[in-house]
């Protein structure tokens, strides 16, 4: 099949590319790297650097006014995966939080209603909590309404899945979208003290990135008939590997007596994230495998 990846060039949507293309399928990229990297780029993928949110998307996609000579081909199904990630970065910065999330979902959609093109959406667990804790947990929990609204008025086919904490290969390590892995990765790798935030003993859900990619596959292949008599439109499936670690845990993970730092408690987080929801082992029989102990005690733990 001909899939288009939102967000193609950063840490989540280059592990999805990657197994796209393994599997055999035709793979387009639109991303207009502000987090993406040109590194992440994989043979064998067409990538196009634009930004969703500018209402010029649209005439970049229309055949008949081309702002530029490479024009995109219709495709047979969209991962939705683009989004200004972190919530921290989304108290500075509330307008583009809900520009490159809120805004790009809404044009993403409204293209796919016109190309009667299934969307599978890339959701959050933060729309579990507060919606309004922060800018972008009700850009996300906006966006997942939008897909609700598109799939019931417009009856445009659609899922939606939201992640839980991902980690794994290409996760940023730098800047103020990384994840706690990536921060603790290169703070672990420059022989820092890892920092925690108020007390630690905030639980996080992780999920390894490999099992994401493997929910999000079988929702499309549900979209588009792979496994007949399944269907998964409209539905909203929880991606989390179902066992939460406090931040100290994650931290004592990364060797035996390895520094750490306490900084002040940060606003706007949820104090824990655990998914008890098994709606997608039960319809999409999808089993997370990955454990973050087991990922960091095999790629950076040490005795110090």
């Amino acid at each position: 099949m001909r899939v288009l990846v939102t967000g193609g060039a950063g840490f989540i949507g280059t592990n999805l590319i990657k197994r796209l293309l393994k599997d055999g399928h035709e793979v387009v990229s639109v991303d207009n790297y502000s987090t993406g990297k040109k590194e992440n780029e994989q043979k064998g993928c067409e990538y196009y650097h634009r930004d969703l949110s500018e209402t010029t998307w649209w005439a970049l996609w229309d055949d008949d006014n081309l702002l530029d000579d490479r024009q995109i081909e219709p495709v047979d199904i969209i991962f939705h995966l683009a989004s200004v990630a972190r919530i921290q970065p989304s108290f500075e910065h509330p307008v583009d939080t809900f520009s490159s999330n809120t805004t790009a979902t809404l044009n993403v959609l409204e293209w796919a209603r016109h190309h009667e093109t299934p969307v599978i959406y890339a959701g959050s667990s933060s729309s579990n909590g507060d919606k309004f804790a922060n800018p972008y947990t009700l850009s996300k929990s906006q966006s997942e309404q939008l897909v609700e609204l598109y799939n019931k008025v417009y009856e445009l086919p659609t899922t939606t899945c939201r992640f839980y904490n991902v980690y794994g290969q290409h996760q940023l390590t730098e800047g103020k979208y990384c994840t706690l892995i990536g921060i603790f990765e290169t703070l672990y790798r420059e022989g820092r003290p890892l920092t925690i935030t108020g007390d630690g003993e905030q639980r996080r859900d992780f999920t390894h990135v490999d099992d994401i990619v493997d929910g999000f596959i079988k929702c499309g292949e549900v979209h588009l008939d792979v496994w007949g008599n399944k269907d998964v439109n409209g539905e909203l499936f929880e991606l989390g590997k179902g066992k939460n670690y406090s931040v100290n845990e994650i931290a004592a993970a990364f060797g035996e007596n390895y520094p750490t730092k306490y900084i002040d408690e940060r606003s706007g987080e949820m104090k824990e994230t655990l998914c008890i929801d098994t709606k997608a082992k039960d319809v999409l029989n999808w089993n997370p495998k990955g454990d973050v102990i087991d990922f960091i005690q095999e790629n950076y733990s040490r005795k110090v």
